[in-house]
């Protein structure tokens, strides 16, 4: 690595990395988001279209991967204002992000079978 490199690959920059990749995404949700929901005022009839293709599996799947990046997001967030705000945060940050991302595991075990129930029924049968 460079000389004066701050991160050298550590959990330091992937948790950076994660989340500026996951607020891109996120911000790229909420764009479709208000792009589909525009379709109601320019044809009923495609948004009902629109609509219905996110009913399907591989959409469902997707809303999934949507709740871990807000939620990995969210809680990262938090660790963030932790090692800014907190005198001690510098020091405890890598402890931080393991708590982060073992509360991030669990929750998201919590979410696997109500947010993809839908999936799962189609799938396997009811």
């Amino acid at each position: 690595m460079p000389a004066g490199t701050l991160y050298r690959g550590r959990e330091g920059m992937w948790s950076w990395v994660a989340h500026r990749v996951t607020g891109v995404l996120i911000f790229f949700f909420l764009f479709v988001h208000v792009l589909d929901t525009a379709l109601v005022r320019v044809s009923p009839e495609a948004y009902d279209d629109v609509v219905a293709t996110y009913k399907t599996p591989i959409v469902n799947v997707l809303e999934y991967g949507l709740v871990a990046a807000i939620l990995f997001h969210a809680l990262n967030g938090l660790r963030v204002i932790a090692v800014d705000f907190w005198s001690k945060g510098p020091k405890y940050q890598k402890q931080m992000l393991w708590t982060v991302v073992g509360v991030w595991v669990v929750l998201m075990a919590g979410a696997f079978y109500p947010v993809l129930q839908h999936t799962l029924r189609t799938l396997f049968g009811s």
